[in-house]
This record gives C-alpha cells, structure tokens and sequence, in this order.
C-alpha cells in the first residue's frame, strides 16, 4: 500500500456538502483505506488575472481540505476513480480552468514518487505556494515530510502565508 493525499475543493452546489460527501466516497475507494482528513477551510478562488476583461463570472469561495489514504491502485487508475467521484457530483470538464465547480479533487502526493505526463503530474503543480492545499496537508503530514523535487513540508509552511484562508470550524 502507498500513502497518498489528495485535495478536495468545491464552490457550487452547496460545497460543505461537497466536500463531505467527497470524504465519504474517497472511503469507499477500492483497495484503498481512508486514514484521515484536515479540517475545512475556507479560500477565494484562484481567478485569472484578467478574469474582468475575459467576461468570466466572479466564483464564490472554495472549501478546501486534505484526505490522508492508502492505496494498492496506481497512479493512473486512482486519478480515474478521482475524476469518477467528481464527475458523480456534477463536475463539467470543459477544457476551461480555475472555473467555478461542485467538486476537485487532485492527487497531490503519490509516496515518494514524481510523474508528469500529459493526465498526471505529481507532486501537484502548485503545491509549494497555494496555501489551501498546504495548510490542510500540514495537518495530517509530518512537517518533516519531504515533497520530491519540490522541499521540506515545513518549509513551505514557513513560505507561504495563511492570508485570506479561514479554518472552519464543524
């Protein structure tokens, strides 16, 4: 079995219940075990920097956390059952990004490995700066842990400021 993480995000749809229903499905992921999940956070969506001129709407914010799992699926076949669970809440993948949605969900940590192809890159692009995906993973990973090719948790951690993230409390 593998350790991985993965993100959950949502902000259509109720995104609480998202994110928490989220959370449960990734428990019944096949020869996978759930072991543990960050509290919720609450963050402004990433937009383009021109998101007023594209004509693209203004989002609401995200809910955010982290699910700690162990897995016997590979990469590829985890990102599949990933995408399913998403597309069961209604998720569009339209080729469009940072677009508002019910639900995402990226594997962010694969044990120690690094891919990047054209499905798949882990460590996930931008996990060294985006806070909602840092803080929640601090919660459940060493602060030791060390993110191939990318540093030290901590790190990172000491990096990134917590700004315009809000820890929920349930």
């Amino acid at each position: 079995m593998i350790e991985v993480y993965v993100s959950l995000g949502a902000n259509l749809d109720d995104p609480r219940a998202q994110v928490m229903q989220a959370i449960d499905d990734l428990a019944l992921l096949p020869q996978s075990r759930l072991l543990a999940v960050s509290s919720l956070y609450r963050s402004a969506p990433m937009v383009l920097p021109d998101q007023v001129k594209t004509g693209i709407p203004v989002q609401p914010d995200y809910i955010n956390a982290v699910a700690k799992l162990e897995t016997a699926l590979t990469p590829h076949t985890l990102l599949d059952e990933l995408q399913a669970i998403e597309q069961t809440h209604g998720r569009q993948r339209d080729g469009q990004r940072w677009r508002a949605r019910t639900l995402d969900l990226d594997l962010l940590l694969y044990g120690n490995q690094q891919l990047d192809n054209e499905r798949l890159q882990v460590p996930h692009t931008g996990i060294a700066v985006r806070n909602f995906v840092l803080y929640p993973l601090g919660e459940l990973a060493p602060q030791k842990l060390q993110i191939p090719g990318v540093g030290k948790l901590a790190d990172l951690l000491d990096r990134c400021s917590p700004k315009g993230l809000e820890k929920i409390t349930l």
